[in-house]
């Protein structure tokens, strides 16, 4: 007989902060917040349900795949809890002459040293400010807030000779030596 590891963290009941009402339609989660809602979807090899003031997760079997995705929905139900009540956020940085970031509409325009200017749809779930050299994204999904802010990283990288391109504040970019003049 195999054991399996079992998460420490999703036996623990995770208590529903206040403000923040959450409903659970089968495997389907819809948690509300003064920040905004999020919808998901789970997999049935986990039981949610919430039982005094706090969600629980149990495994339905005891597969490995179960057991893999109990720590994982716990976590994953956490950070849609926190998000509704304070949003996620992430600073990317845009670093070099003549590079510039705005917001028009419900699109961000940025100047990145080529030839055209490069357009990028802001989903509605996310807020985005670009002041200066700085864009912030905000948002109650931690996931899509993180997948959009690589998005935007993605455009124009950081080269390692001046650093120049888009970073995400507090980031440490390597850089190299430039080549040494005789």
């Amino acid at each position: 007989m195999v054991i399996y590891n079992m998460s420490r963290l999703a036996k623990k009941p995770i208590t529903i902060p206040e403000k923040v009402s959450i409903n659970i339609d089968g495997t389907k989660i819809l948690v509300k917040g003064p920040a905004g809602e999020i919808t998901r979807q789970f997999n049935s090899n986990i039981a949610i349900s919430v039982k005094d003031n706090a969600v629980v997760l149990t495994p339905n079997n005891e597969t490995k795949e179960a057991l893999a995705l109990w720590g994982t929905y716990a976590s994953q139900i956490k950070s849609m809890l926190k998000g509704v009540v304070v949003p996620f956020t992430k600073k990317l940085i845009v670093e070099g002459v003549g590079f510039k970031s705005e917001v028009k509409g419900n699109e961000l325009v940025l100047s990145l040293g080529f030839t055209h200017q490069v357009k990028k749809m802001i989903p509605k779930e996310l807020v985005l400010t670009a002041v200066k050299n700085l864009i912030t994204v905000s948002g109650a999904d931690k996931e899509l807030v993180g997948r959009f802010a690589t998005e935007i990283r993605s455009l124009k990288k950081p080269e390692p000779y001046k650093g120049k391109g888009i970073h995400y504040e507090g980031e440490v970019i390597r850089r190299k030596e430039g080549k040494k003049t005789v």
